[in-house]
């Protein structure tokens, strides 16, 4: 049986390249990377892997794809965790991969501002930053693979938004590919231009629905003269709050990360990660990974301010020890283990990830209801608990309890788990995504948890931007279920 030929293919290597357009009868080692999301939780089947070399590229290939009434998947790293940059499996949807579009177009050292294409690695972008003697304050754990197109369709967040806020605030200008195949030249290096609608804001988390972003202008920060490290081993969770209280009036706004981990996310480290052994384990329930980055103080002021925070925190008892680094290479250390946590859990098995955010004062009532819940709904199941404290965001994830099998443990039960996690968030006021997305994984769930108006506001920006539905869709936003369903 010979499988028809499909134009589209066609037209797509006449786009790009024959060389940068993947067919779907393609070697499986060469199509997995792109169907496959990286925690291998689903494998789709694209219609085409196409790799454009440029934003007039990108935009031959969404005007060919449009006259075809082919869906388009933007994917940039594919290091996203729900399931928003991969195919379903309809074979249908025709993945663009954005990873050739990696220059760095311009570096305004006095504008504080880089401008780069989307598929240019984060690490990347850090590093062209640092050689100018700036700094990018957006940092992830996998900051080596993900991309900065990525980073901006879903908001990321990481590990200095406390201090820097998310990409959105970190970005000045865009330049996006529409679903019709017009550009927007939006590339601007303005802290202020009041001349409108910010439709960057409108593209920057909207994971692909809106446009496809091809370049950005980011704002860049001076280098620190001087950065602390301490580890803070803290007797429960109202006193971790109470640290971070004490933090931010001790140490003010050169206060740049504030990390919380829990016990079995640390011992999940010690256990399959030997080498990076965590400080303080397990004398104490929760771990505090605190930074102070500034601009101005030596190395030995930043000590003696660190210092001076952990004796406070020990005198008032929202600390029971602490490890100060003394080197740059003590504190990457440190870091290490806080950014190995997630490895660690992988190494472990599957698991249901929540990626939330709460007031910072409801954190306390919110863990202690969760986990009791959880305690009487799963008896076993492990909570590994880390995240953005500092900022409200808790990764507040579920592990089978030990031994068992963690796939069909999910099977089973990730459907509850999910809907407990959630109504109890929403009951302490939070959000049921805080810089993950929702892609296709939540898309189904956002109705339950989302204001009915704020949908609805959502869809009609979607039905005015991509009339056609082309722009990965699915995703965000779950396909309307038809006027009559099949009996």
């Amino acid at each position: 049986m010979t499988t028809k030929p499909d134009p589209l293919l066609d037209t797509l290597r006449a786009c790009v390249g024959a060389p940068f357009v993947l067919a779907p009868d393609a070697p499986p080692p060469e199509l997995e990377p792109y169907e496959r999301d990286w925690r291998g939780r689903q494998r789709g089947r694209a219609r085409a892997v196409v790799r454009p070399g440029s934003s007039a590229e990108v935009a031959a290939v969404v005007r060919a794809c449009a006259a075809a009434g082919a869906a388009i998947v933007p994917q940039g790293g594919n290091t996203g965790l729900v399931l928003g940059g991969v195919p379903d499996s309809s074979g249908t949807e025709v993945l663009l991969c954005t990873r050739r579009l990696n220059r760095i177009r311009a570096l305004d050292v006095a504008n504080h501002s880089l401008t780069l294409e989307a598929g240019c690695v984060l690490q990347t972008a850090q590093q062209a930053a640092a050689e100018a003697g700036l700094w990018l304050p957006l940092s992830l754990a996998s900051e080596g693979s993900c991309t900065i197109g990525g980073n901006l369709a879903t908001n990321a967040g990481g590990t200095q938004v406390l201090r820097f806020g998310n990409a959105r605030d970190l970005c000045l200008g865009l330049e996006v590919v529409c679903p019709d195949g017009a550009i927007w030249h939006g590339l601007s290096g303005l802290r202020k231009d009041n001349t409108g609608y910010d439709l960057r804001h409108l593209y920057i988390g909207s994971e692909g629905t809106l446009g496809i972003i091809t370049a950005a202008t980011l704002k860049l920060q001076p280098q620190p003269a001087a950065q602390g490290c301490a580890w803070v081993g803290v007797p429960s969770l109202p006193a971790a709050l109470e640290l971070l209280a004490l933090a931010q009036r001790t140490l003010g706004p050169g206060l740049s990360g504030f990390e919380l981990m829990g016990q079995l996310a640390l011992q999940l480290v010690a256990q399959h990660l030997p080498a990076l052994r965590p400080p303080l384990w397990p004398d104490w329930p929760y771990c505090v990974l605190i930074e102070l980055s500034e601009s101005a103080d030596s190395e030995t002021q930043m000590q003696a301010r660190l210092q001076s925070l952990l004796q406070s925190a020990l005198q008032q008892g929202c600390a029971g020890d602490a490890v100060l680094a003394e080197s740059l290479a003590q504190a990457q250390r440190l870091w290490h283990v806080r950014e190995s946590i997630p490895l660690a859990q992988a190494q472990e098995g599957l698991n249901a990830k929540h990626d939330i955010s709460l007031p910072i004062s409801r954190i306390p009532a919110f863990c202690a209801e969760a986990e009791a819940l959880l305690a009487q709904t799963l008896p076993g199941a492990r909570l590994v608990n880390f995240g953005h404290l500092g900022d409200g965001n808790l990764h507040f994830n579920v592990q089978c309890p030990a031994g068992a099998d963690a796939a069909a443990f999910l099977r089973l039960h990730e459907a509850r788990i999910n809907a407990l996690v959630f109504d109890c968030v929403q009951r302490h006021g939070g959000s049921i995504s805080a810089e993950h997305g929702i892609g296709t994984l939540r898309a189904a769930t956002l109705p339950r948890y989302k204001d009915a108006q704020a949908l609805a506001l959502m869809r009609q920006i979607k039905q005015a931007l991509d009339p056609q539905g082309l722009l990965n869709p699915g995703r965000v936003l779950a396909r309307p279920l038809p006027d009559n369903p099949p009996p």
